[in-house]
């Protein structure tokens, strides 16, 4: 992903507002125009993005109702809503200060509170089903308040202000996890999220790679733009095909060599100064990009640089943000 990675969702909608229900209906096709007296009952999904909303409209009339799109309005709190029926509600972009309102949506999985004012993760006790849990640009301090939440296969916490990774140990069907973005000085508190796939921490204070021996799944790592001067702690995540480590002091790629299975390596502006560090890669054999632009390497040879790292890595198919095969 946040976070999302380095090199991270939009609602589509499309359908009639009269007529035969549709299994989508988009009443926002005009801003400040929508009338949902035009829907059938037994409407299953309702888009009313970017319609300057300030109160949620009554949807008691839906009874097979959904999925619902709020997005991009002016709600300011989340009051009104007792569609038992919905499974994904999208709050994205409006000016929510604190999560009320929700206990009524028991089969909720997929929640969007991105892009709002809130401080505090809370009111989310009744949400027992939740899968996909969206928290961008709040301003969140702390992983809390979700103790409920044990079915939670993607938690997006990206750009808060949170400083500890906390809170989650229960979460053992994770499988996403994207935290870029915050305050955070330490990995840590992830032993017992062994479905884990992806990790994302980017843009943090993390100085040291850490507390993840234990996620032998994990597929991809983005730990760009830190304090990270050596790369360790990989001995056992053999089923890595993707580490971003860009923009961090590292001078050695010593730590990746048992990697089998890695396909993308992004070293992009690093201190990377010797040749020798890139013949390492050699062995790699399922390698097929690298970024290694802006290293010392790239930058005292501009023009022979692709060169010399297409002779380094015949298995390499692109370089940088370019093809070489």
């Amino acid at each position: 992903m946040a976070e999302g990675a380095a090199k991270m969702d939009e609602h589509q909608s499309e359908g009639e507002s009269e007529g035969v229900p549709e299994e989508f209906i988009e009443t926002a096709q005009h801003p400040n125009e929508f009338d949902l007296n035009t829907l059938e009952p037994d409407t299953e999904t309702i888009d009313l993005t970017h319609c300057r909303i300030d109160a949620v409209p009554d949807f008691d009339r839906f009874t097979q109702l959904k999925d619902l799109s709020l997005r991009q309005n002016l709600l300011k709190s989340i009051t009104n809503l007792r569609a038992v029926t919905l499974t994904a509600l999208d709050l994205y972009d409006n000016q929510l200060t604190v999560i009320e309102g929700l206990d009524a949506l028991v089969n909720l999985e997929h929640l969007d509170l991105s892009y709002n004012r809130l401080r505090k993760l809370e009111g989310l006790n009744n949400l027992r089903k939740l899968r996909l849990l969206y928290l961008v640009h709040n301003k969140i301090s702390k992983i809390e308040g979700l103790e409920a939440q044990t079915e939670v296969e993607m938690l997006e916490l990206g750009d808060n202000r949170i400083r500890k990774i906390e809170g989650i140990a229960h979460m053992t069907k994770l499988r996403q996890l994207f935290l870029g973005k915050n305050k955070i000085t330490k990995l840590e508190n992830l032993d017992t999220l062994t479905a884990l796939e992806q990790l994302s921490v980017p843009g943090n204070r993390l100085v040291k790679i850490e507390g993840i021996s234990k996620l032998t799944n994990l597929a991809e790592l983005y730990l760009s733009d830190q304090g990270i001067s050596t790369i360790e702690g990989l001995e056992g995540l053999t089923e890595l095909t993707l580490i971003d480590l860009a923009n961090n002091p590292l001078t050695t790629l010593n730590g990746v060599d048992h990697l089998q299975k890695l396909e993308d390596l992004w070293m992009n502006d690093n201190k990377i100064a010797d040749w020798a560090e890139v013949d390492k890669l050699a062995k790699l054999a399922g390698l097929r990009t690298v970024y290694l632009e802006r290293n010392p390497i790239y930058l005292k040879d501009i023009s022979n640089y692709r060169r010399k790292v297409i002779m380094a890595l015949p298995q390499v198919t692109q370089i940088d943000a370019t093809a070489c095969r």
